[in-house]
């Protein structure tokens, strides 16, 4: 499967409503691909695993 296969995920949090949301894409080796959910076709920021792992530690505590 290629990276461009895989599913963009959005937060169980957001809503269909608009806002504020941000989505990520797995299957990208060694990075977390985020974009934002509004502008689909916009830049994508390439969050390296481990810093992605500790962000989302730090959200949920």
């Amino acid at each position: 499967m290629k990276t461009s296969d895989t599913p963009w995920r959005r937060s169980s949090y957001s809503s269909n409503q608009g806002g504020e949301c941000l989505e990520v894409r797995d299957g990208v080796p060694g990075v977390v691909p985020v974009r934002d959910s509004k502008v689909t076709d916009g830049p994508t920021l390439n969050v390296p695993g481990p810093a992605w792992t500790m962000f989302v530690k730090h959200v949920k505590s």
